[in-house]
């Protein structure tokens, strides 16, 4: 079973837990902030990864983390049945999941818009509204600059990408002139 996959069954089930109780965002930023601490740390990467390392030892480990950082129960035990079930390393991917998850429930699409160079906050704004428009729901972007598109934006809701970029326009022309 692939790793996307896997990662989608527990945040489904942590986004009904959490849904249920209220307490999304917080086990959201909760979660992040541990995906930040295993990030930035090889040795505990290195500890939760290693199959030859006991499942107690790494238990201990996690425990001192969870003493020390003090999060929610409802992190607490999900961080568990993770370890329990050795999808620790995992929980990057199951953080983006989770994102998705509550979003998708929420209504919300998110849209990523690259462009050539920083955007006005007004022309934010229009694109935000006519963004609205196409989806038919609430959209939260996330906005990039990218050089080498020249001129124009290319924008990504899910799978579906609109390119209206420069570097686009002169790519399809060249391949019109090349036959």
């Amino acid at each position: 079973m692939s790793v996307q996959t896997v990662a989608r069954r527990y945040a489904s089930a942590l986004a009904d837990v959490v849904l249920a109780r209220g307490e999304a965002r917080e086990i959201q930023a909760e979660l992040l902030a541990w995906q930040q601490m295993f990030e930035s740390n090889a040795n505990l990467r290195e500890v939760f990864a290693n199959p030859t390392i006991a499942l107690d030892q790494k238990r201990a480990v996690l425990n001192k983390l969870i003493d020390l950082t003090k999060p929610g129960r409802t992190t607490i035990n999900f961080l568990k049945v993770l370890l329990q079930n050795q999808r620790l390393t995992e929980l990057g991917e199951i953080n983006r999941k989770f994102a998705d998850v509550l979003d998708e429930r929420s209504g919300v699409v998110a849209a990523n818009v690259t462009t050539a160079r920083e955007v006005p906050e007004e022309a934010q704004q229009e694109l935000h509204t006519k963004l609205v428009e196409l989806t038919g729901k609430k959209v939260r972007i996330e906005f990039a600059t990218d050089p080498e598109l020249i001129g124009g934006l290319v924008t990504r809701i899910g799978s579906t990408v609109y390119d209206g970029s420069v570097r686009n326009h002169l790519q399809q022309i060249k391949e019109k002139m090349a036959g």
